[in-house]
C-alpha cells in the first residue's frame, strides 16, 4: 500500500468523522450519495490528468475537454435520445484529435507542456461558444437515466468510476506497456537507451487522458439536468490536486490510481463539509489550492534533508561551552 493512499484514507476518515462532529448535515446518508456523481467525475478526470503527470508533464486543457464533452452531449441530440450514439462518437473523435494535438506538440516537438495545453483550452472553449452559442440545453432522458440509474441499488456513475479506475490500474501495473509507460516517465533517457518509444508513450498519456476528460463531461452532462457550457471550470486545479494527494510526483514516473480516486473522495466531501459550514465560494477555492500545496509539500520536498538544513543551523547557532 502507497503512502498517497493510506495519508488520504486517513484524510477521508477524517473529514467524514469530523463532519459528525461539526456539521452533521454534511454527512447524511443523501449528502454521501449525492456526492459519488461528482466524485465519480472528478476521479475519472484525475486519472486522465496523472497519466499526463507521470510523464513530467501537466494538462490545462481539462475544463476546456469536460466542457466541450458536456456541450456535444446535449447539443448534438438536442432532447433526442437515439442521436445520443452521436454525440458519444464526436466525442471520441474530439479526444482523438485533441490529445494527437497535445501529445504530438508537447512529446514530439517538445513544447512546453502548461503553454501547450492551455492553447488547445483556448480552442476548445472557441469550438464550444461555436456549437452551443453560450445557451445550455437539457439533457436528453437516455442520457439522464444511463448516468442516475442504479444496479442492485449500486449507483451507475460508481460503477462507471470502479471500470475507469479497473482499466487504467490494470493496463499501468499487470500490462509490460504499462510498465514501460511508468519507467519512461521516470527516467526517459535511460529508457530512450533501452531502445523505448518514449516519444510514442508521451503521446498517448495526452490521447488517453483527453479520453478520461471527455467521458468525465459525458457523465457530468447526465448527471446535471441542464448543464452550463462552462462546468469544466470547476475541474482544472481539483484534477491537478488528487494527482498530487494521491502520492503521484510532479516529476513524473509511478502513477496511483486508487490513491487519486480516494483524494477525489476526500475533495469531494471537503467541498460538501465546507459547504455545510456556509463558506463562501473563493474560500473553498483557496482550500483546494491549500490541497494542492500540501501534497506538494507531503510529497515532493525532501522531508529529511530538511531536518538536516535545520539541525545543522540550530547547532551553528548554540555557542559550544569553553572548557
Amino acid at each position: 500500500m502507497s503512502r498517497g493512499l493510506v495519508t488520504m484514507v486517513i484524510a477521508l476518515a477524517a473529514i467524514i468523522v469530523l463532519g459528525f462532529l461539526i456539521a452533521p448535515s454534511s454527512v447524511t446518508p443523501a449528502v454521501l450519495l449525492g456526492i459519488i456523481p461528482f466524485a465519480t467525475v472528478l476521479g475519472i478526470a484525475g486519472l486522465g490528468q496523472m497519466l499526463v503527470v507521470q510523464q513530467a508533464g501537466i494538462d490545462l486543457s481539462v475544463p476546456g475537454a469536460v466542457s466541450l464533452a458536456v456541450v456535444l452531449s446535449t447539443h448534438v441530440p438536442n432532447g433526442d435520445s437515439s442521436r445520443l450514439w452521436v454525440a458519444v462518437l464526436l466525442c471520441i473523435v474530439f479526444a482523438v484529435v485533441g490529445g494527437l494535438v497535445n501529445g504530438v506538440l508537447v512529446g514530439v516537438l517538445g513544447l512546453n507542456a502548461v503553454i501547450t495545453t492551455l492553447g488547445s483550452n483556448g480552442l476548445m472553449f472557441g469550438a464550444i461558444l461555436v456549437i452551443s452559442g453560450g445557451v445550455p440545453r437539457t439533457t436528453t432522458p437516455l442520457l439522464a437515466e444511463i448516468t442516475n440509474g442504479n444496479v442492485l441499488g449500486v449507483p451507475n456513475t460508481a460503477v462507471y468510476l470502479i471500470v475507469a479506475l479497473a482499466a487504467v490500474a490494470l493496463l499501468l501495473k499487470k500490462s509490460a506497456a504499462g510498465r514501460r509507460f511508468e519507467g519512461i516517465g521516470a527516467s526517459p533517457a535511460a529508457t530512450r537507451a533501452m531502445g523505448l518509444r518514449v516519444r510514442t508513450h508521451k503521446v498517448s498519456a495526452y490521447v488517453w487522458a483527453q479520453l478520461l476528460y471527455f467521458t468525465a463531461g459525458i457523465i457530468l452532462a447526465g448527471v446535471v439536468a441542464q448543464p452550463t457550457a462552462y462546468l469544466g471550470n470547476n475541474y482544472l486545479l481539483p484534477s491537478v490536486a488528487v494527482v498530487v494527494l494521491g502520492g503521484t510526483s510532479l516529476l513524473g514516473g509511478r502513477g496511483f490510481p486508487v490513491a487519486t480516486i480516494v483524494a477525489a473522495l476526500f475533495l469531494t466531501q471537503l467541498e460538501q463539509f465546507s459547504l455545510a459550514l456556509g463558506i463562501p465560494y473563493a474560500a473553498r477555492t483557496l482550500m483546494q489550492a491549500a490541497a494542492f500545496v500540501i501534497g506538494v509539500a507531503i510529497y515532493t520536498v525532501d522531508w529529511a534533508r530538511v531536518r538536516r538544513w535545520i539541525t545543522g543551523r540550530h547547532r551553528l547557532a548554540v555557542p559550544q561551552a569553553s572548557t
